[in-house]
């Protein structure tokens, strides 16, 4: 029985390690920030904290391999002795980060699985950290696994796997987190999605690689928010005169819809794109609109962003658009 547990250890901690890591990678990836999330890095002075959050990523992903790596007979001995004390010495690690973190910022998150992972540290966090490197500390030593050869003998390590996983999903908010992201989708004015990732989100886009060549400063000027639509407003220059050029984003997770407009930076109105900036996207707009109910349903276009071509409705002046308080709403709405 102490031999089944010990082997069923290892997968559970190299799932533990790698998966972490994954999320960690993907939320850098997302917010184009390498220490975007990870609450163990506000620890760290702010510069080291790239250099950390990058080496604790890579120490995962080396141990979580390791392990799998060293689980047969391949590497038995003081190699895969050696690796599963590593793992044990960053568990135990970990745990003392996060008890220093809780009590220096305990409005953040342990960071331990990337986005998923941002309720503030709670006892049934410490808690999950101190069995990990329990069950680390257990599998030092532990012989080569081997496979089951019968059902019957994969029964009881089945059992305690599932047993263990259960025992690990109680302790993990994060699993609260996944369940509510599967089953809810907040309305769109409710969404927490920072202006970071919507940054990230609109340099990945179609209208963002159409246009940036119009751009004098690669810093916003301006970043505000009006319901479902957050704006980005960066300094240009077109024809001698000081332009404006502004994206607005829509506020949701995968494949937003992403417009712009170049307007006159004085008066605030819509002037016309260069013939080598592409079409307006009001003509995608006029298209969509034109393709029946059937469709699916789009984000309603801003008001601000002027008009579909043929309409006689003049251009909104600067304004009634611009906000200094992002969640305001213009005036007129």
């Amino acid at each position: 029985m102490l031999t089944e547990l010990g082997d069923i250890q290892i997968p559970v901690l190299a799932a533990m390690l790698l998966g972490g890591c994954t999320a960690k990678l993907a939320r850098a990836i997302q917010r184009r920030s390498v220490s975007a999330g990870l609450g163990p890095t506000a620890l760290f002075p702010l510069k080291l904290r790239p250099l950390a959050a990058g080496t604790l990523c890579a120490v995962e992903l080396g141990i979580g391999i390791g392990l799998i790596v060293t689980a047969g007979s391949f590497g038995a001995g003081t190699p895969a002795n050696l690796i599963r004390l590593s793992a044990c010495l960053l568990f135990v690690v970990a745990t003392c980060a996060l008890i220093e973190l809780r009590s220096i910022r305990p409005d953040i998150g342990c960071g331990c699985f990337g986005e998923f992972s941002s309720s503030p540290i709670t006892a049934r966090t410490l808690t999950r950290s101190i069995l990990l490197a329990a069950a680390a500390f257990g599998t030092v030593f532990v012989k080569p696994i081997r496979l089951p050869q019968t059902a019957s003998a994969a029964t009881p390590t089945l059992v305690m796997l599932v047993a263990e996983l259960g025992l690990f999903g109680l302790l993990s908010p994060e699993v609260r987190d996944v369940l509510v992201r599967i089953g809810y989708s907040a309305p769109c004015e409710l969404r927490l999605l920072s202006p970071e990732q919507t940054v990230a989100t609109l340099h990945r886009s179609t209208q963002w690689r159409r246009h940036h060549s119009l751009i004098a400063d690669d810093q916003p000027v301006d970043v505000w928010r009006e319901l479902c639509w957050r704006y980005v407003a960066y300094r240009s220059r077109y024809n001698g005169r000081d332009t404006e050029l502004v994206f607005a984003v829509y506020l949701q997770n995968r494949r937003p819809t992403v417009l712009s407009v170049l307007v006159d930076a004085a008066t605030g109105a819509v002037m016309p794109w260069p013939v080598s900036s592409g079409r307006p996207i009001g003509r995608r707009w006029a298209h969509l609109l034109r393709r029946g109910s059937h469709a699916a349903p789009q984000p309603e276009l801003p008001v601000w962003l002027g008009e579909l071509p043929g309409t006689s409705r003049q251009p909104r002046p600067a304004q009634y658009y611009r906000q200094d308080q992002p969640g305001t709403r213009p005036a007129e709405f």
